[in-house]
C-alpha cells in the first residue's frame, strides 16, 4: 500500500526547520550587536562620584559626532595615557571659550553648572586656564578634579584638547539593553537546539515506521 505524506506529516518538518533558522538568526544578530555596539570598562578614581573606582560600567560604542557638551565619553589618543582608553567629561567643544580662574569655571562667559564635580579634599587646586577649543576637538575634565590627569595638564598640546574622532563610546544609563541582547542570544541558541531536536525526533520516528 502506498504511503502518502499529508500536511500533518509535513508540519513537524516545517516547524523544526523554522525553529532552527529563527534561533540561528536571533543568536547571531544578538552576538553581533553586542560585539559591535557595546562594551564594558572598569573605572578608575578620576570620575568619582559619578562612577566609583572599580565600577564596571556598560559603554555604548558611538563616534564623536554623537557627543555633546557635558557628556562623559570613553576616548583614546596615542600620545596620552600610553594609548589606553580613558573616561572623562566633555567640558567644551569646537568654538567654546573656557576660563577657569579663582576657583570657578565659565563656558562662553557663563558660569558652568557642575553638580557632578567632587571637590578636592586634599588641598589640591585646579590650575587656571583660558582656552578656546579648536574646531573638531574637545576639552575634557574628570569629575574628581583633585585626582584626574585631564586636559588641564596638556595645555601645551593643542590647548589640552583632543580630536572628537578619538571618541570610542559613552556610558549607558543602565545595562538593560546589553543584558537583553545577551538574553536574546541565549534564547536563540535554545530555539535552534529545540528545532534540531524536533527534526532529529522526526527522523527517528520515520526510521521506526519503516520497520513496522
Amino acid at each position: 500500500m502506498q504511503n502518502r505524506r499529508g500536511p500533518t506529516t509535513r508540519c513537524p518538518l516545517i516547524a523544526g526547520t523554522l525553529l532552527v533558522i529563527l534561533g540561528l538568526v536571533t543568536a547571531a544578530g544578538a552576538v553581533v550587536s553586542l560585539q559591535t555596539s557595546y562594551t564594558t570598562v572598569t573605572v578608575g578614581g578620576a570620575m568619582e562620584p559619578t562612577f566609583g573606582e572599580g565600577d564596571r560600567i556598560p559603554i555604548e560604542m558611538v563616534g564623536g559626532a554623537a557627543v555633546r557638551r557635558g557628556d562623559v565619553v570613553l576616548y583614546e589618543v596615542s600620545n596620552r595615557y600610553e594609548g589606553l582608553p580613558v573616561l572623562q567629561r566633555v567640558i567644551g567643544l569646537g568654538g567654546d571659550h573656557l576660563v577657569f580662574a579663582d576657583g570657578s569655571l565659565t563656558v562662553n562667559g557663563r558660569p558652568a553648572e557642575e553638580p557632578y564635580v567632587k571637590r578636592a579634599e586634599d588641598g589640591l587646586s585646579t590650575p587656571a586656564f583660558d582656552v578656546t577649543v579648536p574646531p573638531g576637538r574637545m576639552f575634557l575634565l574628570g569629575d574628581n578634579r583633585g585626582n584626574s590627569n585631564d586636559s588641564r595638564y596638556f595645555l601645551s598640546e593643542d590647548s589640552g584638547t583632543v580630536p572628537t574622532s578619538a571618541v570610542r563610546g559613552r556610558p549607558l544609563a543602565s545595562g538593560t539593553i546589553p543584558a537583553l541582547l545577551g538574553l536574546a542570544a541565549v534564547l536563540g541558541v535554545v530555539c535552534g537546539v529545540g528545532g534540531i531536536c524536533a527534526l532529529a525526533d522526526r527522523r527517528t520516528a520515520r526510521g521506526l515506521s519503516a520497520w513496522v
